[in-house]
């Protein structure tokens, strides 16, 4: 395995790894769609957490070790294998089709084998740090042993309670990594660590968009369609500008101006911890955008002056405002001063569910827009003045 520096950046072989997370994410957007409830989106957001646990592994392991090196790519496409298969069993993970394996517990067991494989590529990756293969040993006892455990036993159950206790594997997954703290760990490029950030949250962002295409593929064009679209690619536009203007070069910065484990700490708690809110908002405000798409274009059910009902509606702008409190988690964190703005803006997305469900959907998706795009403004404008103080 060939060892990175400080100027590595993100490779190719990085890039043929994240494609089966792009299905993955596709994968959990669906099982929501399927039928929307409150117990259902909760075992989405489960799922979620799991899978962006996968992904967070291998970008923290290519981050120190060349992932287009020959061992540490044969790792990756193991990987792939097995978190393909994962994908696989998303739509049955929650309620097994009968004719086959078991969904729950193959998803189960092949989560088990890729967190195996990250500490054992891990471990061999530098055979004389003592303190790294420490660091392992207390993250399999603490974070990988105990959480595979209640996600084996949830497995074997179902409905709410299946859920709960694959919730209870997630905290104490997190958790432990809090526990085993920093020391061990290491990020030797930030740029390559915040560019890998970058890229998985266009992806969500591209699964917004490929959403939208779904919620209309099976109906006829129309004018209201066209005028659709346009509005929600407005508005993934707003939260990729907010990310890419406002977050990715002060997160970076902020990482880069550190070293040792002052500089892991930021990036688990920047990156690792506080960019699962901005990708699990982009999925919600996916699954609102499908269904509002789909009531817009199917005139046989639907009119065009009906609104989004029930948790339809509050995943549309609930799940920007996930995604803009994540925003200003992550300007604090990184040592600015609070948002105010992203804030209101998430709190007021979060409250805006009671408006969505007596609106028209068409008219839903503007407001959401034009929402965005003051957030977007304001926070430009506020960016700016901070500047000289933050210098």
């Amino acid at each position: 395995m060939v060892a990175t520096d400080d100027a590595h950046r993100v490779t190719s072989a990085e890039l043929f790894f994240d494609l089966v997370f792009v299905y993955a994410i596709t994968q959990v957007t669906a099982l929501m769609a399927h039928h929307t409830s409150a117990e259902l989106m909760l075992g989405g957001f489960v799922v979620l957490a799991l899978l962006w646990w996968c992904w967070c592994c291998f970008s923290w392991l290519g981050n120190v070790v060349r992932a287009d090196s020959g061992a540490m790519f044969g790792v990756l496409v193991a990987v792939m294998a097995v978190v393909l298969v994962v994908s696989l069993t998303v739509p049955e993970v929650f309620e097994d089709k009968s004719g086959g394996l078991y969904g729950p517990l193959v998803f189960v067991v092949c989560y088990g084998a890729v967190r195996l494989l990250h500490l054992a590529t891990y471990w061999v990756s530098d055979p004389d740090d003592q303190a790294l293969h420490a660091t392992i040993r207390r993250t399999a006892m603490l974070s990988v042993a105990p959480p595979f455990v209640l996600l084996l036993v949830g497995s074997f159950f179902t409905g709410l309670t299946q859920i709960l206790i694959w919730l209870a594997a997630v905290v104490v997954d997190y958790s432990g990594i809090y526990i085993t703290g920093s020391k061990g760990w290491r990020v030797a490029s930030p740029g390559h660590f915040a560019e890998r950030h970058g890229l998985i949250v266009i992806i969500a962002l591209g699964e917004s968009i490929v959403a939208i295409g779904v919620g209309v593929a099976a109906e006829a064009i129309s004018v209201p369609v066209i005028v659709a679209a346009a509005t929600g690619l407005l508005v993934v536009a707003g939260l990729w500008r907010l990310y890419f203007q406002e977050l990715s070069e002060r997160a970076e910065h902020a990482m880069s101006a550190l070293t040792g484990d002052a500089r892991t700490v930021i990036a688990r708690d920047t990156y690792t911890f506080l960019h699962l809110p901005l990708v699990a908002g982009v999925v919600f405000a996916a699954l609102g955008m499908k269904k509002a798409l789909h009531q817009i274009a199917d005139n046989e059910h639907y009119a065009l002056t009906e609104p989004l009902h029930g948790l339809v509606a509050w995943s549309l702008t609930g799940g920007v405002g996930v995604f803009l409190l994540g925003a200003a988690a992550i300007l604090w964190r990184v040592g600015r001063r609070p948002s105010w703005v992203l804030v209101a803006g998430g709190l007021g997305c979060l409250a805006a569910g009671a408006l969505v469900v007596v609106v028209p959907a068409l008219a839903a998706l503007g407001l959401l827009a034009a929402a965005v795009l003051a957030v977007v403004l304001l926070q430009g404008r506020s960016g700016r003045r901070a500047a000289p103080v933050e210098a």
